[in-house]
């Protein structure tokens, strides 16, 4: 199956704001999992049911909060405008920016399993012979979590490239700029004679899920025997 112009313009698109998503969201999903699996402190139920809220909101809720907050008339979106002239409304980074707040809960749900799941007595042991915290996390933890990371980067991944509802309130629908691929199914729906189309870019986005879930799949697998080959 060939693809139009238009579909690879909403395919590369979907990539692109995916991608970006991922790769500003991984590092604070990263140190917030490792808060919420490792420390205990006031307001740690407050923060996970904050980090989990994308989950269970209306994702025209989490789009109208993101308006609000990082619109051009935004309380951050207004002066990082004056200040820069950049603005996420009507762009491809405020569809970036959509796609990672709703893929963040997944990542940091699966980033914290993979750190639960490191035996403590092996940081407890490093602590004891003297390493700080920070290389204690980056050469014992932040490794044997590796499983956890690649699973949650790659659900994130999936999630966002299929984000809809946050993005179309946030920054519309607008043709090679905020249209990725399930807005431009919509517009397809929405069009008369042409379900043909958006049966098309259906196809496209469930063969980008199935092998984005089969490769987290095999490089979860692939990582554990290497980290278990690794402590044999």
């Amino acid at each position: 199956m060939y693809l139009t112009e238009y579909e690879w313009s909403a395919l590369l698109l979907s990539l692109k704001v995916s991608l970006t998503a991922i790769v500003i969201s991984l590092p604070v999903a990263i140190l917030v999992a490792w808060l919420l699996a490792r420390k205990h402190f006031t307001g740690k139920s407050l923060l996970d049911g904050i980090v989990h809220l994308p989950l269970v909101l209306p994702p025209v809720v989490i789009g109208y909060l993101l308006l609000i907050g990082f619109g051009r008339q935004g309380w951050i979106g207004k002066p990082l405008f004056e200040l820069t002239g950049f603005s996420f409304s009507f762009s491809w980074q405020g569809a970036a920016l959509a796609a990672a707040v709703v893929a963040f809960p997944l990542m940091v749900r699966a980033i914290r399993q993979g750190i639960e799941a490191v035996d403590t007595r092996l940081e407890l042991a490093a602590r004891t012979l003297g390493a700080s915290p920070l290389k204690v996390f980056l050469t014992i933890t932040l490794p044997l979590t590796l499983p956890g990371i690649l699973s949650g980067t790659v659900l994130g991944f999936a999630r966002a490239l299929g984000e809809f509802g946050a993005t179309i309130t946030f920054v519309s629908n607008i043709p090679e700029i905020t249209r990725t691929i399930p807005l431009a199914m919509y517009a397809f729906i929405e069009t008369p004679g042409a379900e043909a189309q958006a049966a098309r870019l259906c196809i496209i986005a469930i063969t980008i899920a199935l092998i984005s879930l089969l490769a987290s799949e095999w490089l979860t697998r692939k990582t554990i025997r290497k980290l278990g080959g690794d402590h044999a």
